[in-house]
């Protein structure tokens, strides 16, 4: 099912369950979503899709940040809870054990010993792990230290 089907089949549910917090963030999701198939002469594919519920996830997380440096957990907690609606809608993460064998065989494929060849190796594990969310901070970590 598209994700604007989903997310209207959705917000029909809260509606009637009188779901307040989940029913708001359900429908900045069905209109960023919206928005991007207006704003895009093709018709958004689910790599499209999931690059807008990153960037949105995204948003929350910094803004909870800003919230807590601030000293609104009340306001915090309200990003959290939007980020894990938004979550709900996106694949899986890749489990630790599946983002340490990714690395390690992009590793033996091309060859990198060096960090100036860490784009190669990312490039490299986003497409072995194609389909799972990715956390590119965590990657990019985890590749720095094997690279040395």
């Amino acid at each position: 099912m598209a994700l604007i089907d989903q997310l209207q089949k959705d917000l029909l549910v809260l509606m009637k369950a009188k779901d307040e917090a989940r029913l708001s963030a359900v429908r900045m999701l069905k209109a960023a979503v919206m928005k991007a198939k207006v704003d895009s002469a093709a018709p958004l594919d689910e790599a499209a899709e999931l690059k807008i519920l990153n960037s949105l996830v995204k948003q929350r997380q910094d803004a909870a940040d800003m919230y807590r440096q601030g000293g609104r957990p009340e306001q915090a907690e309200k990003e959290e809870a939007e980020r894990r609606v938004i979550e709900s809608y996106m694949p899986a993460s890749a489990t630790e054990a599946e983002l340490e064998a990714a690395i390690t065989e992009a590793l033996a494929e091309t060859g990198a010993t060096s960090s100036k060849q860490m784009g190669l190796v990312m490039n490299a594990v986003k497409a072995k792990l194609a389909g799972k969310r990715i956390d590119g901070k965590l990657l990019s970590g985890k590749v720095k230290a094997k690279l040395g």
